[in-house]
């Protein structure tokens, strides 16, 4: 049984509810019966080892992977549709990979994605410089920004995102969570954001949810988890499970 504890909020405000999901591959189940709820403004951070089922459920609450048991609700109804239609309904979804036309410049890909340029670089100045610069030659920073300032550019209601923070240098990492943040507290965004980087994730956190093994464990308030984190760290987030997406 998962360790919980009190979070502030009513049931019928959330942005997103998965209650008993079930999800997994041609078949074969390998998150089972969670639970996951986020409020607008709500930063949640879906922390676990490699394996846990993290992206798993993540692809699964964006309807890219079939619901193999369990409900998701999104927006106060329930989400059967595809990733387009949820979408138009409010979510952003940002992915592991950086999604990203590498031939084309960083100002073609954002009036791609529909959104004014200069939101983007509002949201990342560091961009203003680098709009006519082909996707390919910026750095991963960059491109991460990028993608991220995309997906804020739309006002979603819901942001999902899959490991913001890969590979990246801590001073990036720390521009893209504090975006993040800002669009929870300035657009009342509910955010689910999967990290392997606990605490630095953390500080930007209203609440965390540990996964092992494709079940939720532990679930704490932001203050909480920081303040227990080493232990977080040794109890939960050091082994590997046996599921091939994080």
């Amino acid at each position: 049984m998962a360790e919980s504890s009190t979070v502030e909020g009513s049931q019928d405000d959330l942005v997103l509810s998965a209650k008993g999901l079930v999800a997994g591959y041609v078949g074969q189940p390998v998150v089972q019966e969670v639970n996951i709820s986020v409020h607008p403004g709500e930063v949640v951070c879906l922390l676990g080892p490699n394996g846990a089922g993290k992206t798993t459920t993540l692809l699964t609450l964006t309807g890219i992977l079939p619901l193999m048991g369990g409900t998701v609700e999104m927006f106060g109804s329930s989400a059967l549709e595809p990733l387009y239609r949820r979408a138009r309904k409010g979510l952003s979804f940002v992915t592991e990979e950086r999604s990203i036309i590498r031939s084309l410049s960083l100002a073609d890909n954002v009036r791609l994605a529909g959104v004014p340029l200069e939101r983007v670089t509002d949201l990342f100045p560091e961009l203003k410089t680098r709009i006519t610069t082909r996707a390919g030659l910026l750095s991963g920073g960059e491109q991460q920004m990028l993608t991220l300032g995309r997906a804020l550019a739309r006002d979603p209601r819901l942001l999902l995102a899959d490991e913001l923070s890969l590979g990246l240098a801590p001073l990036i990492v720390d521009r893209l969570l504090a975006a993040v943040r800002a669009a929870a507290d300035e657009q009342q965004t509910g955010v689910l954001m999967v990290e392997q980087h606990a605490r630095k994730a953390l500080r930007y956190a209203d609440r965390a949810i540990v996964m092992q093994r494709g079940r939720v464990v532990l679930e704490l308030s932001g203050a909480e988890a920081r303040d227990r984190i080493s232990e977080i760290e040794d109890s939960y987030l050091a082994g590997a499970a046996g599921d091939s997406a994080a």
